[in-house]
């Protein structure tokens, strides 16, 4: 607890806490006085610790997150297995099929995108970034459409 207290807070953090205190005052928790002495103290907040000690003596809900439902888990694994990447159960099958389908290709592949980018540089540099936006756009639709016509190819001759 010690540490999320030296968080720093930002408008968000101090904002809920604002609207719990002006609850609690609703409620008859607090007089006039201790809102307005709270609230001042709130604006100028710099941690979680400063934001704690002033609805320490209040009830739920206080603005700030709940200590025991913070997640055991460290942010990059629980992101992963949210979104589905490194460390999600299925991860490792998607992995090892990917790598099996492309285990075979042959040649170099044409990456579109730094050529896209160097376009985009120059057009906006030199004529105005409109341009350069359609160009990248006219070169998208080449390598889009080349890709395909590649691909129904070499479909059909798989066929054959």
């Amino acid at each position: 607890m010690a540490r999320q207290d030296e968080i720093r807070i930002g408008d968000a953090e101090r904002d809920a806490v604002m609207l719990a205190l002006h609850d609690h005052y609703a409620a008859g928790r607090l007089d006039r006085g201790e809102l307005d002495e709270r609230l001042d103290t709130v604006l100028s907040a710099k941690t979680r610790g400063d934001l704690r000690g002033l609805v320490r003596d209040l009830p739920p809900p206080t603005g700030l997150p709940e200590p025991d439902k913070a997640p055991d888990v460290p942010w990059q694994q629980g992101a992963a297995v949210m979104f589905g990447g490194p460390g999600h159960p299925a991860w490792r099958h998607h992995r090892h099929h990917h790598m099996r389908r492309h285990q075979h290709h042959h040649g170099p592949h044409f990456k579109a995108f730094p050529v896209m980018l160097a376009v985009f540089l120059v057009l906006a540099f030199t004529v105005g970034p409109g341009a350069g936006f359609l160009a990248v756009l006219q070169i998208a639709l080449a390598v889009w459409v080349i890709r395909a016509i590649v691909l129904a190819v070499g479909m059909r001759r798989n066929r054959a």
